[in-house]
């Protein structure tokens, strides 16, 4: 895969920040090269986040994120304010802009706390530099810079390019419990929801960890399940199924092939896996009339059996025993206030960053909601979790809290 295709959630998320009319967007026309974004002296010209997904030089593949001013005003700045949030939520490395022309003031030394509580890496950007006398030296944290003069944007660049090194994580989705050679078998439903000519995202990154790690991934559906592990010489090392064959698979598996999914396995991957788990426990104690989140990282057209919005409300009334109500949110959208709900019920955040992820995860133990993804709670419905996290000796102990 290109850099050009490399999806969203795999990418570095750079987030510019800062007041109205500091510069942010003709800074992100300076570092991107084009010109993405509306540049005005009028402040509050940016009203929503504008996002360009590129290569960075000498970073790789990032999106840019250019945010309207976190000091809007009336209404519909607040509202503006709130989308600035919600850009923050995903950023991995945050670029906070100011007027070199003037000292920074209490809300933008605020934010710069705020960003340091959440140990969110970041970088103070003096734009306008063209217009001062002398240049103040710099810390390690901050860069003085004119995005109209392009003076120092490529030392901002290689700045970036530096804080993002300490930012690079070594998670892997399969390929460190794999060892070259193994054979993986992974199921893959093709039903009335599927994408056509194409595998779904998870399946696809997942194929590609396996073949990187000099294994053999071995793609079937679970009507030829059967036969796939008849065909072998030998056991394969593990079977991952898509959540919604789980039961099904689950009995035609050998007992003594480790079973997991594709949504278990990017828990550990994109988000906090034992929180995951803790969570399924939260199904056994929902009640009729209890409110339910259905929540997704992406939008895409609704089908009929959709798993988010009909499958799995469907199968949580049947394991509950009754009716309980459901709200659904998808791609950008998740509620600041959730402690309406007795359970959130997220995908598996193929779509979004880590960052993001770890932000709805911890907003939810905020909240003291518990959360758990679509494969996890189906292998709990299906009596199969403890099966399903065996290849995760770790977690055998919150199982049997």
């Amino acid at each position: 895969m290109s850099l050009t295709q490399t999806p969203s959630g795999e990418r570095l998320h750079i987030g510019l920040f800062g007041k109205r009319n500091a510069g942010k967007s003709s800074l992100m026309n300076a570092i991107t090269g084009q010109a993405h974004s509306v540049v005005s002296d009028v402040a509050g010209t940016t009203t929503d986040p504008v996002k360009k997904a590129m290569e960075l030089l000498p970073i790789g593949a990032v999106v840019i994120t250019d945010t309207p001013g976190f000091d809007d005003e009336g209404e519909l700045g607040t509202l503006r304010i709130e989308k600035t949030e919600q850009a923050l939520a995903s950023t991995d490395i945050a670029l906070i802009v100011t007027d070199s022309i003037r000292p920074m003031d209490k809300s933008e030394t605020d934010f710069v706390q705020a960003l340091e509580a959440k140990k969110l890496p970041y970088i103070i950007i003096h734009n306008k530099s063209d217009l001062l006398d002398a240049i103040p030296s710099a810390s390690d944290k901050e860069i003085w810079v004119s995005a109209s003069k392009n003076i120092n944007i490529h030392e901002l660049k290689e700045k970036i390019a530096s804080v993002a090194k300490l930012t690079t994580s070594d998670r892997r989705i399969i390929s460190d419990m794999l060892n070259a050679g193994d054979v993986v078998i992974l199921v893959t439903p093709i039903d009335s929801s599927a994408p056509k000519g194409r595998l779904i995202l998870p399946q696809q990154q997942t194929i590609r960890d396996i073949i990187d790690s000099r294994c053999t991934a071995i793609v079937c559906q679970d009507t030829e399940l059967t036969h796939t592990l008849d065909a072998l010489k030998n056991p394969p090392k593990m079977v991952i199924t898509d959540s919604q064959a789980f039961g099904k698979v689950a009995k035609l598996v050998p007992r003594d092939i480790p079973l997991t999914s594709f949504s278990i396995l990017f828990a550990r991957y994109k988000g906090e896996l034992d929180t995951l788990v803790k969570g399924a426990f939260a199904l056994e104690k929902l009640r009729p009339g209890d409110k339910i989140l259905i929540s997704e990282g992406c939008t895409h057209h609704r089908q009929c059996g959709d798993i988010g919005t009909v499958k799995l409300p469907a199968w949580i009334k049947e394991f509950c025993g009754g009716e309980v109500e459901f709200d659904f949110t998808s791609g950008g959208e998740f509620p600041k206030k959730l402690e309406e709900y007795k359970l959130i019920l997220h995908c598996g955040g193929c779509m979004l960053n880590e960052a993001e992820m770890k932000h709805r995860i911890n907003t939810a133990i905020s909240a003291g909601v518990p959360m758990v993804n679509y494969g996890i709670a189906i292998a709990h419905m299906n009596g199969i979790l403890k099966r399903s996290l065996e290849i995760f000796p770790h977690i055998a102990n919150i199982l049997t809290e």
